[in-house]
């Protein structure tokens, strides 16, 4: 078996049956399923049911809603291929999506993650994630949201690959860990990323995998809304925890010039977009949890892997610059 695919589900009915039905027709057939529902309360748990039977396919239904991190890591655990496909309920393949994925996967053999080109799944012709970036303001941002995705058609080294539909090396989840639960939902895909950075593991992104992706339905179990109270709390507390959990402790403290305007713009836009609520307790929840994340080690032999990340957020201040000028002669 080449493949494990794991798709999270909570409240899918919309798009789960299609889905599912776009990775049933890959041309690389040689992968098991396993569905991991959150606890949806809808006709998407009934969809799900209605797979089973299937050879290589596993159903995990919880009672209630895990999280993403939790939910992918009990589909992981069960995984027995050598490569882990994790992918969102509100994506849809493209036929060879997976073999494009397996390919590059095995042509870098210290990747830990490859990620394919995500498109608007109502704007095709724009890109809706070409892999995250960091910048130095704390901030975790989509490469090309909302940009031709014309734009993106390179192979190249990311920072972290999006959770939403990307391969993982299974045999290194052994040293970097696997999805911290503490981040519950969003930007634990970019943390776990960021461990591997650390540790000269990396991240691809593969252009000629492919697909089109809805956005917001997976964790939530709701689309459409960019801006909510669930997210803003998830945002609130996992902004703190991203960059403090992950870099060491000196870097940590060189880079706070940086970080506390990035964490005071992102204070001031929630609360300009009626958020401010739900980011401040966000926030809260990340203090509280300071004293209870676990910090990965610090170790010397990584010293070029850490200038490594910091020149990386360097640069990603100059591609979020770009990115927001582009946006708006784009209007």
């Amino acid at each position: 078996m080449k493949a494990s695919i794991v798709l999270p589900n909570l409240n899918g009915a919309g798009w789960l049956q299609g889905c599912i039905e776009s990775l049933y027709a890959q041309t690389e057939q040689d992968f098991e399923l396993i569905v991991v529902d959150n606890g949806s309360t809808d006709a998407s748990l009934a969809t799900a049911r209605s797979y089973k039977g299937r050879p290589g396919y596993t159903l995990i239904e919880n009672t209630e809603n895990t999280g993403f991190s939790a939910a992918v890591n009990k589909g992981i655990q069960l995984a027995a291929a050598p490569y882990v496909l994790l992918f969102n309920n509100d994506a849809f393949a493209e036929p060879d999506m997976l073999a494009q994925l397996l390919q590059t996967m095995q042509a870098h053999p210290n990747a830990f993650a490859v990620q394919c080109l995500m498109l608007r799944h109502f704007e095709p012709q724009k890109a809706d994630d070409a892999g995250d970036y960091m910048t130095l303001l704390g901030w975790a941002c989509k490469r090309g949201d909302g940009l031709p995705a014309a734009r993106y058609q390179k192979p190249r080294r990311i920072f972290s690959a999006c959770g939403g539909a990307a391969l993982y090396r299974r045999a290194f989840f052994d040293e970097i860990g696997l999805f911290d639960e503490t981040f519950f939902a969003y930007l634990e895909d970019v943390d776990i990323s960021w461990r591997a950075n650390n540790l000269g593991y990396k991240n691809y992104f593969c252009p000629t995998a492919r697909c089109t992706h809805i956005a917001g339905a997976t964790t939530s179990g709701t689309t459409g809304a960019k801006y909510n109270n669930f997210k803003a709390v998830q945002s609130g507390r996992n902004n703190l925890l991203l960059p403090y959990k992950n870099m060491p402790l000196v870097m940590f403290v060189l880079n706070l010039p940086f970080l506390i305007p990035g964490y005071l713009i992102k204070t001031l836009f929630f609360h300009i977009r009626g958020f401010g609520a739900p980011w401040r307790q966000g926030m809260r929840e990340g203090f509280a949890a300071f004293g209870k994340i676990k910090k990965p080690p610090f170790y010397w032999k990584n010293l070029f892997h850490y200038f490594w990340v910091e020149g990386s957020m360097f640069a990603g201040m100059f591609v979020y610059i770009d990115y927001r000028i582009r946006r708006l002669f784009q209007k």
